[in-house]
C-alpha cells in the first residue's frame, strides 16, 4: 500500500566543483496546485528549467521554492557593475517604494541578472561553465529528493491523524443510524400528544395522527444521508491507499459536510441533532488535516 505525503517540507544539499561551491535549499508549503519558484546565481540560466522539470516529476502539489547560493574562490579577476542595468532596477525599486514596497538591499541588487559582470579574463570557457552547471543540477536533484523525503515523513505523521478522524466519523454515523431508527416513534408520540391537547374528542383522531406522523417521518428520514456518509467513508479509506489523494479528499470533505448539514436540518430529536453537530465538528477537523495532504 502506498503512503500519503504531506506538502510541508525542507531539503538541502551541498556541492562543489573546481573553484566553485554551492548550496541548494528546497522548501515547500501547502498549495492547491503545484508551483515551483526558483532563484539561482547569475550565468546559470538553464537551472531554472531544470528545477521546474524535476519538481514536477517528483511532486504533485504545493508551493515549492528552490534557492541556489553559489560562490567562487577568490581570484585576481575583476567584477564590473553594469550601471545602465543597475539604474533601471533602481528606478523600478524607487517606484515600488513609493507604493509601500520595502527598498532592496545592496546584495539583493547585485544578485539580479545583468547587474554584476565579470571581465573577459574572468569569463569561464564554455565547457568549464557547463560542467559546473551540470554539477549544480545534480545537487538540485538531491535537494528535491531530500524535500520529497521530508514530505513523506509528514505524510507518515498525518496518516494516523486522518485515519482517526475517519474512524470518529464512522462511529458517529453508526450512532446516528441508531438514533434515526427511534425518530419515527418520537415523531408519532409528539404529534399524538399535541393533537390530544388541541382536540382530544375529534373523530378519527387515531387515523389522523397516523397519517400526519407518517408524513412528518418521511420528511425527517435521514437514511439516504447516512447511506451517502457510509459511502464517503469507504471512498476516503480507498483514497488514502491511492496517493496522491489530496485534491480528491478535499472535494470529499465538501460532500461529508453537505450530508452532515442535511442530517441536522432533518433531525427531529435533540439526540440526533447533537450527533449531527458533533459530526460536523469532526468533519471540519478532518478537512483541516486534509489541507496538508499532497
Amino acid at each position: 500500500m502506498s503512503a500519503i505525503s504531506g506538502m510541508t517540507g525542507f531539503g538541502r544539499a551541498d556541492g562543489a566543483l573546481s573553484d566553485w561551491s554551492w548550496t541548494v535549499e528546497a522548501r515547500s508549503v501547502n498549495g492547491r496546485g503545484l508551483e515551483v519558484r526558483f532563484r539561482g546565481p547569475p550565468g546559470f540560466d538553464t537551472l531554472e528549467r531544470t528545477a521546474k522539470t524535476a519538481g514536477q516529476a517528483k511532486l504533485n502539489r504545493g508551493q515549492v521554492t528552490v534557492n541556489i547560493q553559489a560562490k567562487r574562490a577568490a581570484s585576481g579577476a575583476e567584477a564590473r557593475v553594469n550601471r545602465e542595468v543597475l539604474d533601471r532596477y533602481l528606478a523600478l525599486a524607487e517606484d515600488l517604494a513609493e507604493r509601500g514596497a520595502t527598498p532592496p538591499s545592496a546584495d539583493g541588487l547585485l544578485s539580479l541578472r545583468g547587474v554584476l559582470e565579470v571581465s573577459e579574463d574572468e569569463a569561464d570557457d564554455v565547457e568549464g561553465r557547463a560542467a559546473v552547471e551540470a554539477a549544480m543540477a545534480v545537487t538540485l536533484e538531491q535537494a528535491l529528493d531530500a524535500l520529497k523525503a521530508s514530505r513523506d515523513d509528514e505524510g507518515a505523521r498525518l496518516t494516523p491523524v486522518v485515519t482517526g478522524f475517519i474512524d470518529a466519523i464512522e462511529r458517529l454515523t453508526a450512532q446516528a443510524e441508531s438514533e434515526a431508527a427511534a425518530q419515527i416513534e418520537a415523531i408519532r408520540e409528539r404529534f399524538a400528544r399535541r393533537m390530544a391537547e388541541i382536540a382530544p374528542d375529534a373523530p378519527g383522531l387515531d387515523e389522523r395522527i397516523f397519517l400526519e406522523a407518517a408524513a412528518l417521518a418521511a420528511k425527517a428520514d435521514v437514511r439516504e444521508e447516512l447511506d451517502r456518509l457510509t459511502a464517503h467513508l469507504a471512498s476516503a479509506r480507498d483514497l488514502l491507499r491511492q496517493p496522491p489523494a489530496g485534491r480528491k479528499l478535499d472535494f470529499l470533505m465538501q460532500e461529508f459536510m453537505r450530508e452532515a448539514n442535511t442530517l441536522c436540518s432533518k433531525s427531529a430529536t435533540t439526540a440526533l441533532t447533537g450527533i449531527g453537530l458533533e459530526l460536523k465538528a469532526v468533519i471540519e477537523q478532518l478537512r483541516e488535516q486534509v489541507q496538508n495532504v499532497e
